[in-house]
């Protein structure tokens, strides 16, 4: 990918926002890698914060995107939940992509969740030039469905009214989904600091993508162009345990490209944001420097 236009400033059409295209300028400016973080569900761009300076300090442009209409802080967030309804799979990848087609070179892409979903979508449309997809939700043609990812997603799926809603978790939500392998009092702050609501699309489609054909939720998974991938697994991760991240694995490792997994110990689906985010964000850096 070379020879972008120069980002110009957001259109009645376009999703970018004027802080985005702003990422995209000092990214083109600098004339090194990007890298692109995408943040997955109950969570904002702000939980990239410390991995972005990680990346800065390693040579690498940072950019934090939002979904579209992404509040821009937590308290913003819990006063205006709806800001995130109706949020679908393939309109968030979509804004991803118009984001990414007006860097001059192909990024690496890091997701978390649904954004290691939207991570491997991206990749499959020959987008990234490495990507890495951390306890990623599934995608059509993964099958397993462990009790606990179906407990964990049961405040979403539990009333199906909440596919065109905003969904906040509860603090025993989030504990079990997120936080259920750091102390509880390391879970509460994770609750209050990084907790918001989320589109409950999304999960529908991931739940419903093995059923439905023209579902959003699907990869290209062997398309050449896809660049190499790393699948990161939290060993105690009850949202996406690893047998659905090793599922996604085995279908990704069809490609020609390199494809590998690694689970980290100990760790739950808050390993991005937790005590131990910067073992995880080594990982992700390590394998990127290995390629970009």
């Amino acid at each position: 990918m070379t020879s972008a236009a120069p980002p110009s400033p957001p259109t009645e059409t376009s999703t970018i926002t004027e802080h985005e295209c702003q990422q995209v300028r000092r990214a083109n400016e600098t004339g090194r890698t990007p890298v692109v973080f995408v943040h997955g569900l109950w969570l904002l761009p702000s939980s990239w914060d410390r991995w972005a300076d990680v990346f800065e300090q390693a040579g690498y442009t940072a950019l934090t995107p939002g979904w579209p209409d992404d509040p821009e802080t937590v308290d913003e967030a819990n006063a205006h939940p709806q800001a995130f309804a109706r949020k679908t799979v393939g309109q968030v990848a979509d804004h991803f992509e118009e984001i990414v087609g007006v860097l001059d070179s192909k990024p690496v892409v890091i997701g978390h969740s649904f954004g290691g979903l939207l991570a491997q979508i991206l990749a499959g449309r020959g987008l990234a030039s490495v990507s890495v997809a951390i306890d990623p939700a599934p995608f059509r043609g993964v099958l397993p469905l462990p009790l606990s990812a179906l407990k964990s997603a049961f405040p979403v799926l539990g009333n199906p009214a909440n596919r065109s809603r905003a969904v906040p978790l509860t603090y025993e939500q989030f504990r079990f989904g997120f936080a259920n392998a750091v102390s509880e009092e390391e879970a509460r702050e994770l609750y209050e600091t990084f907790a918001v609501p989320a589109a409950g699309a999304p999960l529908f489609q991931a739940a419903t993508a093995n059923l439905n054909p023209w579902t959003e939720a699907k990869v290209n998974s062997r398309n050449p162009e896809r660049g190499p991938l790393l699948i990161i697994s939290g060993e105690q991760d009850n949202t996406v345990p690893w047998a659905i991240a090793n599922a996604s694995y085995k279908k990704q490792k069809r490609n020609d490209g390199v494809t590998e997994i690694v689970e980290i110990a100990g760790r739950g689906h808050a390993l991005t944001i937790d005590g131990g985010w910067r073992e995880v964000a080594d990982t992700a850096l390590a394998f990127a420097q290995r390629f970009a």
